[in-house]
């Protein structure tokens, strides 16, 4: 099991100066200053930021040659195909391209490879059945990056090819390594002068629509629309809420509520979500799973055909489906989570990068069961499963693990890999796989330290300085995630006068709690009811890490806080 370490912030500020500048209390300014929010300006952006303070979609390397390409393309009649990715990032571009190419007058259609079939992005399959079907332009979307041989193949068949992507472009011996397209946007290049590297793939596609619109004429408003895929696409592939994009994510929650797609609204409806207040959370952990599923046991293509349809009961029929097979792939990952603890228990508990092989394990589930794995044990997690070309794998990290380097490193055993710092996708051959966990296992320069989950307080805040107010002002933060996660405040030595487990899962602890001083106040928890009783034992006492909450309940408002973190004493 992963140990935490409590860690108290300690940055320094001017925090009243802070506050009073911008009408905020010094609480809420030290959170923003945990935040590695510094100067009037960043504070401002972070604040009351919006559409207008994104950066320029001009300082992206090659973004206007690859609108000149396009327009060029179309305005001569040529076929042009768009290949997206089978994930959310993937299907979000897809679709914000389609859109655009088809406003443009293009010829446009979009292929997305098949996860089992075709593998991660574009292949030698996918080029040479477009070069049959006369297409004269390939326009990928997060994906394109690694293509080398691909997209030389392509240019031995005489297509243009243009490159949208976000993901690390390979380096050996220090020098990048990229695909002879005619253009390769991808902020990630050494020589792009894009202020913000950490953008998702559909962003960077929503980026090129705003200059093709502007070539073609085409209203802002019209861009605009397109916001919301950007953001959910932002969420949905885990990327930094900092910087534009949070921006991007509170904007386009804004306008998530008012969609014309009425596919989204299908997904929501079946989600029992309200759009109108639709959160970053919901996006992450509902509306992304489901638009996800599809790529992951049939096929993304019916996510990308739920956001292009026009007719009610198509996206009606579309958004049960995919809801459906998001509920048949949560049973999955849960069995293939329980079977892999029980290897790692069993066998690789020692690892310092765990690598297990569930030859039998869809394919798809490899990712999720790695993140699974990586929540348990504070370690970076692997998870290989058998496939008709040999071992398929996925990982998720640690921050202080970087895996694109680390997959680098063992490159001679892979068929193919790419990937971020904190996950990646790779192949090998089957009778590499031990040799694979040892190498890995043998250059990760990890301590004990870093196995230790490290769990950042802003505010140690006793639960008397919490007030309505206060709690409403943290609004102002959101939307929370990855990057700019909710703030978190502790108490020691808080009385337990009662607690009681609630909830048809037994999965909610609603406790009865009073300070030091005798301030009363509830707090819950979500886990596992029986087992925090269990732990609890006799004690009487706890330290809790918390965040405060506004409990309503039959017209009535109280204060609460949400226990995300405790010790008994």
């Amino acid at each position: 099991m992963a140990s935490e370490k409590w860690m108290l912030q300690t940055k320094k500020a001017d925090f009243r100066k802070t506050a009073e500048l911008f009408g905020i209390s010094p609480v809420t300014a030290r959170i923003i200053r945990n935040r590695d929010i510094t100067g009037d300006d960043a504070i401002r952006r972070y604040l009351f930021g919006n559409i207008d303070d994104l950066y320029s979609p001009h300082l992206l390397k090659d973004v206007d040659l690859a609108v000149h390409i396009l327009k060029e393309k179309i305005g001569e009649g040529k076929k042009i195909r768009i290949i997206g990715d089978y994930d959310i990032d993937g299907v979000c571009s897809s679709y914000i391209l389609h859109t655009a190419l088809k406003r443009c007058g293009a010829d446009a259609d979009c292929e997305i490879p098949d996860r089992i079939r075709d593998g991660y992005g574009i292949n030698i399959a996918i080029i040479e059945a477009a070069y049959r079907d006369g297409v004269d332009t390939l326009i990928t979307c997060d994906n394109g990056i690694a293509a080398v041989e691909e997209i030389r193949r392509a240019g031995e068949l005489g297509m243009t090819v243009i490159v949208t992507d976000h993901h690390e472009v390979l380096t050996v011996d220090g020098e990048e390594i990229k695909p002879a397209a005619a253009a390769v946007v991808d902020p990630k290049q050494r020589d792009c002068s894009y202020p913000n590297p950490e953008i998702c793939g559909a962003v960077v596609a929503w980026k090129l629509v705003r200059l093709l619109y502007e070539e073609f004429g085409i209203d802002r408003g019209e861009w605009l629309e397109l916001l919301e895929f950007a953001a959910v696409a932002t969420v949905g592939d885990v990327m930094r809420l900092q910087d534009e994009n949070r921006i991007i994510v509170k904007e386009g929650l804004k306008k998530i509520g008012y969609t014309k797609n009425i596919g989204l609204r299908k997904l929501a409806e079946k989600n029992n979500l309200d759009l109108c207040s639709l959160t970053a959370y919901q996006i992450g952990f509902v509306i992304g799973p489901c638009l996800n599923a599809g790529g992951r046991l049939q096929t993304a293509k019916k996510a990308l055909a739920l956001l292009l349809s026009t007719e009610e009961e198509e996206a009606d029929r579309l958004a049960l489906e995919l809801k459906e097979l998001n509920d048949k792939r949560k049973t999955m990952t849960q069995e293939g989570t329980e079977q892999a603890c029980e290897l790692v228990d069993r066998c690789w508990g020692k690892d310092k990068v765990l690598v297990v092989y569930l030859p039998d394990c869809h394919e798809s589930l490899a990712g999720i069961i790695a993140g699974r794995l990586r929540e348990k044990y504070g370690k970076p997690s692997m998870v290989l499963t058998r496939t008709e070309g040999g071992v398929k794998g996925s990982g998720r990290s640690i921050e202080s693990y970087h895996m694109f380097q680390g997959l680098t490193e063992v490159r001679d055993l892979l068929t193919k890999f790419g990937g971020h710092p904190m996950a990646a996708g790779f192949s090998l051959p089957e009778e590499n796989v031990d040799e694979f966990r040892r190498r890995l296992n043998e250059n990760a320069r990890l301590t004990e330290d870093d196995f230790t989950a490290k769990i950042w307080i802003d505010v140690p805040m006793p639960l008397e300085y919490i007030t309505e107010g206060l709690v409403e002002e943290f609004r102002l933060l959101e939307p929370f995630g990855q990057g700019n996660e909710k703030p978190l405040f502790a108490q020691k030595n808080l009385g337990i006068r009662s607690a009681r487990v609630m909830g048809k899962n037994r999965n909610v602890v609603r406790l009865s709690l009073v300070t030091e001083e005798g301030y009363p106040m509830d707090g819950i928890w979500f886990g596992e009811g029986d087992g925090f009783l269990e732990e609890m034992g006799g004690s009487r006492r706890m330290d809790a890490v918390y965040y405060p909450d506004i409990n309503e309940y039959n017209g009535n408002r109280s204060l609460q806080i949400i226990i995300r973190n405790f010790r008994f004493r």
